[in-house]
C-alpha cells in the first residue's frame, strides 16, 4: 500500500468551516478539487495537524474509510484580500505547508440514533481511536459523516493529547484510555477481541516508522522544545509501538466500558 501523500498548492479559500476553535476551511487546490483544510496556525497549531495526520495515515493503512489527505501548500501572498481580519491573521500564520481532507460533497454527520453501523465496523473504529488515544468521537461531537450511503472518519486532531505534555508519553502509551467509555460506537462494538487480533497483526514497526518518518520536517519545529525533529519523531514511533505491545490494555478497557453499557 502506498502511504505517500501527494502536496496540493492552495489556490481559492472557499469559506471558513467554524467548528469549534480551529477555523478550518474548504478550499480549492491546483488540481481542481476541494479539500477542508486544517491550518498551522490555528488552535494547537502543528500538533493537531501531526495528530490528524498519523491517526488519518494509521486508519488508512487499516483499510478505514477516511477522506485522502493531502499536504497542502499556502502561498505567503494568500489571503491579503480575506475582509474578516481573524482569518486573515489564521492564513498569514499558516504560511507554508497545512493539511488537506478531500471534501466529500453532500455528506451528512453521523447520528447514532438514525443510522446504522455494522458490529464489524464499530469495533474496528473503536480500536483505532483507543490506539491513538482519539478522544473527539463521541455522541455530541461523532467526527463521523455519512456520504454516498457510506460511513466515513474524519477530524483525528484531537488524538495523541500526550504531546500537549510531553514529558508524560511513555504513561499515556501503556494508559488503558478511560475516556473511550464516551465513544459513540462503542454501544454496537461487539467484535473487539477480533479486531484486536486483526490490527495488532497488520500494524508492525515497519509500517509505523514509514508513516511517522512522512511528518514534515517543518512541523516539527518546536519552539518551547529543545529536541530536534528525529528525536520527536522518535517518541512517536516509540510511543506508537509500545501502546500497539500493550494493545491488551486499552482493548480491556474498552470491553469493560462496553459492559456497563450494556
Amino acid at each position: 500500500m502506498n502511504l505517500d501523500l501527494r502536496t496540493v498548492n492552495v489556490t481559492r479559500y472557499i469559506t471558513p468551516l467554524r467548528e469549534g476553535g480551529s477555523l478550518p476551511a474548504l478550499a480549492e487546490a491546483d488540481d481542481d478539487f476541494k479539500y477542508v483544510l486544517k491550518f498551522r496556525g490555528a488552535g494547537h497549531g502543528v500538533k493537531a495537524l501531526i495528530a490528524e495526520f498519523l491517526g488519518g495515515q494509521i486508519a488508512s493503512y487499516l483499510g478505514l474509510p477516511v477522506p485522502e489527505l493531502v499536504f497542502a501548500n499556502l502561498d505567503e501572498a494568500f489571503g491579503r484580500t480575506e475582509a474578516d481580519e481573524e482569518i486573515q491573521d489564521l492564513l498569514k500564520f499558516s504560511q507554508g505547508l497545512n493539511l488537506g481532507l478531500h471534501y466529500l460533497s453532500g455528506a451528512i454527520t453521523y447520528d447514532a440514533a438514525t443510522n446504522d453501523c455494522d458490529a464489524l465496523l464499530a469495533s474496528k473504529i473503536v480500536w483505532l481511536d483507543a490506539f491513538i488515544t482519539n478522544v473527539d468521537r463521541t455522541f455530541k461531537n461523532t467526527n463521523l459523516l455519512i456520504w454516498k450511503k457510506e460511513l466515513w472518519l474524519i477530524d483525528h486532531g484531537a488524538a495523541f493529547y500526550f504531546h500537549h505534555s510531553w514529558d508524560n508519553w511513555k504513561a499515556n502509551a501503556v494508559s488503558p484510555f478511560a475516556l473511550i467509555k464516551d465513544h459513540v460506537l462503542l454501544p454496537k462494538a461487539t467484535r473487539l477481541e477480533e479486531v484486536n487480533t486483526e490490527f495488532t497483526t497488520k500494524l508492525n514497526d515497519l509500517i509505523l516508522k514509514e508513516i511517522v518518518n512522512q511528518i514534515p520536517e517543518d512541523w516539527l519545529q518546536w519552539e518551547e522544545s529543545a529536541i530536534s525533529p528525529d528525536e520527536i519523531k522518535e517518541v512517536y514511533f516509540q510511543f506508537l509501538t509500545l501502546r500497539l505491545a500493550n494493545a491488551d490494555i486499552f482493548l480491556k478497557q474498552a470491553q469493560d466500558a462496553r459492559k456497563t453499557l450494556i
